[in-house]
């Protein structure tokens, strides 16, 4: 018996990660589905009729064993991957898929869930309760379940290639950000890079055994070069490098992929009875229908347009009277966006970034969160963790209840893929009288500590990591019945809600002045650098927000129309970009191929939802301002009828009875100096 399927006899039940070894996985994957099989089949063979609690709460906590072991392994091929692993994941995949398609597509269960379902009315179920019974019905109304047996195959193999299409896609895209490095040895090239982006280019050159300075497309390599380097020349090569990931005709090539994904998910909509598959996603989130969606992106783009063109037109005259270039490139954007911010506030990252120690940002966070919430966050050292570079804490509620496990990974490294997320290693469910609660993660790419620096963060970095930490809160505090409705299974247009509210305290002077302070002299970020910070928030706003908007109508081109008549992945996409665009094409770089989020994670119709949850997120924080950003009241609202509730209602409801009204779009426009 692995240890991969037995209850984890380990403090707080947490994953034993140094016990786990690779060639465990599979075998425990096909265990652990024998057993949910198992457990779904005593519902369906039940001799007595069905009801609430015998087949829909019993479907809910079906699986556990399953769903634990299926994120421990996806979390680690994310942020701790190899190819062995790689290849079990091709392997395992199908497995899954073919696993849920079996429940989904099960007549049987079918007719019990059908049938506690028209009964529904006359159950007397709580809101909790009927949003499961409602989730559940549809889980098999929409994925399948009325279908015909040959559709149902087809639907079968449909799903079974996408999960394979899903993980090469993201391989790919993993290889070619390891496949390229920037060697440089002559002095002259590094110049305008901060001392720390240097320091940390020599380690890594040192680290191959080269001499002079190793850039990479890892962002904590990559951002600070295309932002400082003096070497026009060289930062487009970067920033071409970057922009050409997977979509350079050799064998990490994502173009095929990217339209094979873009075509059978809109024949898996139309197989199931929708338009599209935006049609098919949309229906079960906050916009509720690619109309909506599509006249709220253009609406925002109506409003920042003109402000983008304005500092566009202000960034090039700043160009060329700098260093007399005609036309901007992609490559100059950065670069010369920080002389000019430099220039009207007189405030850069390097001036910024002593004062933001990683640890103190995240100590920062914790103090913030207890402050609202009551929590305190305790550094403990006697549980597992799968990489030497993992801190694990205790947090525990002001009563000194365990709340939540919660794991911080914060440095790039070979088998880790960029960016930044949230996930968890267990759901918080309550069963059999106990509250089970949660083993939450935040997993970042931020610059590692040097021989000489510790591990200094940019100001946008410190938003990565509040931004990170609002989506661990959610799932931390998570506190309801049933495990598929927990913490972050929520909406998907809601779930940007708590990361982007807590941003928010990264701008307050009241907030900073908790962990702002330099790292040497411990001294507190002076008062004109925070006034500054606050000016400078909305600075180039509009050319951001056109930005945002240009990645959510690429994503709704791809999946709100007919993707069959794409043969032109790069033409296709310059045409969805067409009303966002403000720098010239460059021909050999195409961002779909690379485009993670909605090809190999779950924004598909999905990306507009960080704009959509911007509205809901600067209208909470303005509540928040009108009675004090560290408000009791405010705060416990929040946690009550939010962070709380999970997906256990409507979200429209839950954020009114936090707020007492529909949320507002003038205060994110008011806040991003757009009105």
């Amino acid at each position: 018996m692995s240890i991969l399927t037995k209850h984890f006899d380990t403090k707080h039940n947490t994953a034993p990660f140094s016990q786990i070894k690779l060639e465990d996985y599979k075998p425990a994957f096909i265990e652990n589905i024998a057993v949910a099989k198992v457990e779904i089949d005593a519902i369906i063979n039940n001799p007595e009729a069905p009801t609430f609690e015998n087949t829909i709460e019993a479907l809910d906590f079906s699986g556990n064993a399953l769903d634990r072991l299926s994120s421990i392994f996806f979390n680690l091929n994310s942020a701790e991957t190899c190819e062995e692993m790689q290849k079990i994941a091709q392997e395992v995949s199908p497995l899954l898929t073919e696993f849920s398609n079996d429940i989904t597509l099960n007549e049987d269960l079918f007719k019990r869930v059908k049938a506690v379902y028209e009964q529904k009315d006359r159950l007397n179920l709580s809101p909790e309760q009927a949003t499961l019974l409602d989730k559940k019905f549809k889980n098999f109304s929409r994925n399948g379940a009325l279908l015909s047996e040959d559709k149902k195959s087809k639907l079968r193999e449909i799903d079974t290639e996408l999960a394979k299409l899903k993980l090469t896609f993201g391989e790919n895209v993993l290889a070619e950000t390891n496949n390229y490095q920037l060697h440089l040895t002559d002095e002259k090239d590094v110049s305008g890079l901060p001392e720390g982006t240097i320091e940390a280019a020599r380690s890594l050159a040192k680290a191959q055994e080269k001499e002079g300075w190793i850039f990479t497309l890892d962002f904590p390599s990559y951002i600070p070069f295309v932002t400082y380097a003096d070497n026009r020349e060289l930062r487009k090569e970067m920033a071409i490098a970057a922009g050409k990931k997977a979509f350079q005709g050799n064998e990490f090539d994502n173009k095929d992929i990217t339209l094979k994904i873009a075509r059978l998910r809109h024949e898996r909509a139309n197989l199931l009875g929708y338009e599209t598959h935006s049609h098919f996603v949309l229906e079960e989130r906050m916009a509720q229908n690619p109309d909506k969606v599509k006249s709220f992106l253009n609406d925002l783009l109506a409003k920042a347009k003109p402000a983008a063109q304005r500092e566009f037109a202000e960034l090039t005259a700043f160009a060329k009277e700098l260093d007399g270039i005609d036309q901007l490139e992609k490559w100059d954007g950065a670069y010369y966006s920080e002389k000019l911010k430099q220039k009207l506030f007189n405030l850069d990252d390097e001036k910024l970034k002593p004062y933001f120690q990683l640890e103190n940002v995240l100590n920062g966070a914790f103090t913030v969160a207890n402050k609202l919430f009551g929590l305190t966050f305790t550094e403990f050292f006697d549980i597992d963790k799968y990489h030497e570079e993992v801190m694990t804490y205790e947090v525990k509620d002001e009563f000194g209840e365990l709340v939540a496990i919660f794991y911080a990974d914060f440095f790039p490294r070979k088998g880790k893929r960029n960016g930044a997320w949230m996930t968890s290693f267990k759901s918080q469910y309550i069963k059999d009288g106990k509250n089970e609660r949660p083993h939450i993660s935040n997993v970042c790419n931020f610059t590692k500590p040097t021989e000489t620096k510790p591990s200094l963060l940019t100001f946008n970095e410190v938003t990565t990591l509040f931004h990170e930490f609002g989506h661990g809160l959610h799932g931390m505090l998570a506190n309801t019945t049933y495990p598929s409705l927990s913490g972050t299974s929520v909406f998907w247009d809601f779930v940007e809600l708590p990361s982007q509210v807590m941003e928010n305290w990264c701008y307050e002077p009241e907030a900073l002045a908790l962990f702002a302070t330099h790292y040497l002299t411990g001294e507190i970020i002076p008062q004109e650098y925070v006034e500054k910070i606050k000016e400078s928030a909305s600075f180039q706003e509009g050319m951001a927000t056109l930005r945002q908007l240009s990645f959510g109508l690429l994503d709704m081109a791809f999946h709100s129309n007919n993707p069959t008549e794409i043969t032109d992945i790069k033409a296709f996409e310059k045409a969805a970009f067409e009303g966002t665009t403000l720098y010239p094409d460059v021909a050999e770089n195409c961002m779909s191929v690379s485009f993670s989020h909605i090809f190999q994670g779950g924004y598909s119709s999905g990306y507009y939802s960080y704009k959509w949850a911007e509205v809901l997120d600067a209208d909470a924080f303005a509540y928040f301002q009108e009675k004090g950003i560290f408000n009791k009241e405010v705060a416990a609202k929040f946690k009550d009828n939010i962070l709380s509730k999970g997906g256990t209602e409507l979200p429209m409801e839950l954020y009114k009875r936090f707020r007492g009204q529909e949320p507002s779009p003038d205060a994110l426009l008011k806040r991003a100096g757009l009105i």
